[in-house]
């Protein structure tokens, strides 16, 4: 499995009300467990600042962490970004191979 970090920045009419954001996460929760069974959520963060959450996530592939970018999209009606991620043991042991 490969590890993604995802950003996410909501529309500003996306949600009205704090309420509105727990429904919004819940759906957002069920349909990512519903069309991508094999993503193992590991943690999530409201951040302060250009974004609203930062999402870590297993994926067995690329093409299945877009697909939980866009399932994300269509509930918040905003923007988000993927990136692969590595834990730091195991970059320093791919540096290492380098020689």
């Amino acid at each position: 499995m490969q590890t993604f970090v995802m950003l996410t920045r909501l529309a500003p009419d996306a949600a009205k009300s704090p309420k509105a954001l727990e429904v919004l996460e819940r759906k957002a929760v069920e349909a990512v467990k519903a069309k991508c069974p094999k993503v193992k959520w590991k943690d999530s963060y409201a951040v302060m600042g250009p974004y609203d959450y930062l999402d870590i996530f297993e994926a067995p592939d690329l093409a299945t962490a877009a697909q939980v970018s866009a399932l994300i999209r269509t509930f918040g009606h905003g923007h988000t970004e993927i990136w692969g991620a590595m834990e730091w043991a195991r970059f320093k042991e791919a540096v290492r191979a380098l020689g």
